[in-house]
């Protein structure tokens, strides 16, 4: 029999990421797994290169944007963690700075956690900008030690 002692799931809170949160939900409650719930706060648009002089303004920038999506990710992880612990699911929330990239960050957490399964959303956010900078559900597919499942 196929078990699972760890599910994590990547959430960014769009509408595909709920189904994926749903269902991972779903398969701990029914394996008894422990829930890892997490969020990426991915690099702002348009960050210049270290190599290029960065002001102090544009460093005051990234700061305020990083607080906030910060803050954003923890009511995020919270919401959903609150949500597992209601179905009687052990659950705990992590969230991270996706410094390098999102699918790397996930694939990473997901390794750091010893998760069995991976569960996301076919899309995120980002929407039509996914067709041009890659997708990263198809990344984490890739690049994952563990099974991956992707919700639509």
């Amino acid at each position: 029999m196929v078990g699972f002692r760890k599910v994590l799931v990547a959430t960014d809170g769009s509408e595909n990421a709920e189904r994926a949160t749903d269902t991972a939900i779903e398969i701990a409650k029914r394996y008894q797994a422990k829930l890892v719930v997490v969020n990426i706060v991915p690099p702002p648009g348009g960050l210049m290169l270290a190599s290029e002089s960065a002001t102090p303004q544009s460093a005051v920038v990234t700061e305020q944007y990083y607080k906030n999506s910060r803050t954003r990710a923890k009511k995020l992880v919270d919401r959903v963690a609150s949500k597992a612990k209601a179905e009687g699911v052990d659950v705990v929330g992590r969230f991270a700075d996706g410094s390098v990239s999102v699918v790397e960050m996930i694939t990473r957490l997901a390794e750091e956690e010893k998760a069995d399964l991976v569960v996301v959303g076919t899309r995120g956010l980002a929407g039509f900008k996914k067709l041009l900078l890659g997708s990263v559900s198809g990344g984490v597919v890739t690049h994952a030690h563990c099974s991956v499942l992707v919700v639509r």
